[in-house]
């Protein structure tokens, strides 16, 4: 009986490039594997985009209301289905996901962010949090040089660490309006950072 993998981490951790080298690896051994992408990450359009720069088309675009069941029904001799951003899956959607593994007998493996820039949880990573046979954390560095593990996801509007606003919101889909940017940060440095931003506010 097969698994339902949850692979999360911070920003810049790799999940997209590991996604995208395990897709090689079945491929490369003959076996065919089936990408998945919730449509709630604009960027990229169709694509799984690597910040290292690697990129691939998904084979579906995942809306709210989709059944994953049925989309899968359109695919056969699947080896192993792929979810990036798995974080906007609905809770639903993660649960055929688990139906999938234990009926179907085909390893899933998700890739997503654990929270969000308020430290939020996403709907679709809280079930995987609590449904998933296997959950692995990738990790990285803080990038305020501090050398600590990064844990915390830090929204920058235009330079400026932000800790208001809507939850999903896509790196540079306001370009026009404002620079959008997401940050890799350690606990520590997201509290300190966020008491000094607050503190300026009042």
């Amino acid at each position: 009986m097969e698994k339902l993998y949850f692979r999360y981490g911070a920003m810049n951790c790799g999940k997209s490039t590991h996604l995208l080298q395990v897709a090689h690896n079945y491929e490369e051994t003959g076996l065919s594997v089936l990408i998945l992408k919730p449509s709630d990450d604009t960027k990229g359009g169709k694509n799984i985009v690597s910040r290292l720069g690697a990129q691939r088309e998904v084979d579906y675009l995942i809306s709210k209301t989709d059944s994953i069941t049925e989309i899968i029904k359109n695919h056969c001799g699947i080896s192993c289905i792929l979810v990036d951003e798995a974080e906007f899956l609905m809770p639903n959607q993660v649960e055929e996901l688990y139906v999938i593994t234990k009926k179907m007998d085909i390893p899933v493996i998700c890739y997503g962010l654990r929270c969000d820039f308020q430290m939020n949880g996403f709907l679709g990573s809280q079930r995987l949090l609590l449904i998933a046979d296997d959950i692995e954390e990738m990790k990285t560095i803080c990038s305020c040089g501090c050398g600590k593990k990064a844990t915390q996801n830090m929204r920058l509007e235009n330079g400026i660490p932000v800790f208001v606003g809507k939850q999903i919101v896509i790196d540079d889909e306001n370009a026009r309006e404002k620079k959008i940017e997401y940050k890799p940060v350690s606990g520590g440095c997201y509290l300190n950072i966020r008491k000094k931003i607050l503190y300026k506010q009042k």
